[in-house]
Order: structure tokens, then C-alpha cells, then sequence
């Protein structure tokens, strides 16, 4: 199936919607469309909740943005200020496991630099030496035109995760033909 960049990102939307929070942005200043917000609280307790054995927070935060071409000034841009919002959302302190700051840029085409460096893009950072967990930024990119997804080396699982919703053509209510 051919998409826009629109109806990638309602599809994408869709297929987020009943595991995160979206937070829809409608401002003309920025190609952020939305940021969808996830929290996971597992623990382990014996006979009370008071009686905690273990506990740990994951969560993720991902922005999807619209891009019509992407280059690799906008590229470096948007990604720079998605770690920083991502990093001023993080809440670190005992029992976080691990963040994840995720930015999905749909296009129709991008420049080659622009991919090359989206797939050597490499942000890590620890919280106290791991002991409050750790932030692993994943960039993910679609392109519309060409039906194509790439991603850095820690966002595979999302690249995955992209193809299956968008390309995989044994969805739910499609017959492979």
C-alpha cells in the first residue's frame, strides 16, 4: 500500500493510540506531530505491597515528525531537540530502569548524509552508573515515496515495529492476495 505522509502518520497514530499517550502538536513552527507518551510500572512484593522486593519504571517517549525532504541539517536539528525535550521528561531516581527518546521522521525523500547519519546515530546516557537506569535515543525514518524504512542500530525493534504496522500485508482486515 502507497501512503502519504499524513496517512502514514494517522495509521501510525491509530496503531499507537491504545498503548501510549498521544499528545497531538498543533503548531506551525515545528514538523512534530505528535508525541506519544508510554509507562510501565513491574514490580515484585511478597504477602504486602509494603513488603517490595524489586521494582522498575520503563518508559518512552516518541515523536513523530513530518518532513517533506529530509537533509541533514534538519535531520541534526530535530534530533538535538528531541533529546532535549526527551531528557527534561525522564524521571530518574531509584527503581527507573531505562528511557527511551524516540523520533520517527516520515518523509517522502531524503538526502543520503541525512540517512547516513539517522543510521550512525548514537545516543546513550546512564543515570548514576546505571544504578537509576539508563536513556537510549532510537531514530527511525520512513520514507513514503519509495516505501522505505531505515533506522539507527538501537531502533531496529522500531524499524520492525514500523514495517509490520505499515507494509506487513497480513493486517488484520487485509487478505494476502
Amino acid at each position: 500500500m502507497q501512503y502519504t505522509r499524513e496517512s502514514a502518520i494517522e495509521r501510525l497514530l491509530k496503531n499507537y493510540g491504545p498503548y501510549y499517550n498521544i499528545h497531538m502538536i498543533e503548531d506551525d513552527q515545528t514538523p512534530i506531530t505528535a508525541r506519544c507518551d508510554f509507562f510501565e510500572h513491574s514490580g515484585q512484593y511478597v504477602i504486602s505491597k509494603k513488603a517490595e522486593l524489586w521494582s522498575a519504571e520503563n518508559e518512552e517517549f516518541l515523536y513523530l515528525l513530518n518532513i517533506p525532504h529530509l537533509t541533514l541539517p534538519l535531520f541534526e536539528q530535530w534530533r538535538d531537540y528531541i533529546h532535549e525535550d526527551g531528557m527534561k521528561r525522564i524521571h530518574v531516581g531509584p527503581g527507573h530502569m531505562a528511557s527511551y527518546i524516540t523520533a520517527v521522521f516520515v518523509c517522502d525523500t531524503c538526502d543520503e548524509d541525512a540517512l547516513k547519519a539517522l543510521k550512525k546515530c548514537r545516543i546513550y546516557k546512564s543515570f548514576h552508573f546505571s544504578l537509576h537506569g539508563w536513556m537510549n535515543f532510537h531514530a527511525a525514518l520512513v520514507r513514503v515515496a519509495d516505501s522505505r524504512i531505515d533506522a539507527n542500530r538501537s531502533g531496529h525493534h522500531v524499524a520492525k515495529i514500523l514495517k509490520k504496522v505499515l507494509y506487513s500485508q497480513t493486517r488484520k482486515g487485509v487478505s494476502k492476495q
